[in-house]
């Protein structure tokens, strides 16, 4: 019981996170209520639980709003573009059900549409996680996240079935758990992904190095070479040196951008 009762132990620190989750929450909420800042709202709100899956959560208002800041335009962009694809996309779902019939065009419309459906939600699951994680570009947000949530389908499933469950919690049981609502959904995620982002930030940063060891390998190369001229023009006489450009090698890192210190945003 006392082990229990430590401010310590796994149990109370995970009832702690929860507590959190329900303030980010509402903070969530709040920030949503503009409509075209749900983009970096909800990427604060991963930005703040990934912290705590990962124990490194401090001040958790500073830490919404810092995130909030830093991704407004992008996070914007992906909100919006995310929005009008979602209504598109309700709206097709409307014309089908006024236009239904056995015909296998209609069949084939119906079908396309489910495999719409299927990828937005793949997309709005992944991508705000991502860009809380990572900096890239947002055509490339876009393309990571479709493609993570198809190579790890099984975590996609989990992270639907949280949601879900979460919605059956607050509609048909017991309606005031809408206060856990999306807070608690993206901290549960965000244990979710925990180790797959961990694993992604590390092939990101064996990348950067690779690519800086090619770089100074490259200098070195240069200096020999540029070495090697010099003693040429040397032996060829003063007349030679004084009408010699000087060679200027640059070099190129091309790398992907991380975040501070390496650790997620």
């Amino acid at each position: 019981m006392r082990s229990m009762l430590d401010p310590e132990s796994p149990i109370l620190q995970f009832i702690t996170k929860v507590v959190y989750s329900v303030w980010l929450n509402i903070l969530w909420f709040v920030c949503c209520i503009p409509i075209i800042t749900i983009g970096p709202s909800t990427t604060a709100l991963f930005y703040c639980c990934q912290k705590m899956a990962l124990d490194e959560e401090g001040y958790i208002t500073r830490s919404f709003f810092h995130s909030f800041r830093e991704n407004f335009r992008q996070g914007t962009v992906i909100g919006l573009i995310m929005t009008v694809l979602g209504a598109f996309l309700c709206f097709d779902g409307f014309v089908l059900t006024r236009l239904y019939n056995t015909s296998a065009f209609w069949a084939i419309l119906t079908a396309v549409f489910i495999v719409a459906c299927i990828a937005w939600l793949i997309v709005s699951m992944w991508v705000f996680p991502l860009l809380a994680h990572f900096d890239n570009t947002t055509a490339a947000m876009f393309k990571n996240a479709i493609m993570l949530g198809m190579r790890f389908l099984l975590c996609t499933a989990l992270m639907a079935a949280i949601y879900i469950i979460m919605a059956l919690l607050i509609i048909h049981v017991m309606t005031p758990l809408i206060i856990f609502g999306m807070g608690t959904c993206a901290f549960l995620n965000s244990i979710i992904l925990k180790n797959i982002l961990i694993q992604l930030e590390g092939n990101t940063s064996g990348q950067e190095e690779g690519n800086e060891d090619t770089a100074e390998a490259n200098g070195t190369d240069e200096t020999i070479e540029m070495d090697k001229m010099t003693d040429m023009v040397q032996m060829t006489g003063t007349d030679e040196i004084n009408g010699l450009d000087e060679p200027s090698g640059k070099e190129a890192v091309a790398g992907t951008r991380s975040d501070d210190s390496g650790e997620a945003r």
